[in-house]
């Protein structure tokens, strides 16, 4: 867009176009769209299940499994003094239960990464399928 400065006398006609009006008019217009929108426009249609007319069955019990710093494994708040062999063990008994058992795992934040890394395989290698981390504030920063 330029425009056209002139630095003469006052004695020439100008030939450019105001466009301050048809901003104006145009600025009205878009309000106007945005303010007639239907309000169907802005809703979303969902889909939702009906209501369980049944309450949720008992949550699954929960196992705690913490890691030490030194990388012994504590089984429910009892030290396994098998290792991770063991743990497969108790791994082994729980997988076939239904509901399966929730694994909480609860490493220190000094416990090395490889025993963590083994216990999660050790599980997933067992058919422990629900598992998670708690007591994870320590390591954040």
């Amino acid at each position: 867009m330029s425009m056209n400065v002139s630095q003469g006398g006052g004695d020439e006609e100008m030939c450019d176009v105001n466009t301050t009006p048809l901003i104006d008019v145009m600025l009205v217009l878009l309000v106007m769209l945005i303010v007639t929108l239907p309000v169907q426009m802005h809703l979303t249609k969902l889909d939702l299940p009906p209501p369980n007319p049944f309450p949720p069955p008992n949550p699954p019990p929960s196992i705690y499994i913490d890691i030490d710093p030194d990388g012994t494994i504590v089984w429910n708040n009892e030290p396994l003094s098998g290792g991770i062999a063991q743990l497969e063990d108790h791994f082994r008994e729980e997988a076939p239960k239904d509901p399966q058992a929730q694994l909480q795992l609860r490493p220190s934040a000094l416990a090395p990464y490889d025993v963590i890394a083994n216990v999660m395989a050790a599980a997933q290698r067992s058919g422990m399928t629900r598992m998670g981390f708690t007591n994870v504030a320590e390591f954040a920063d």
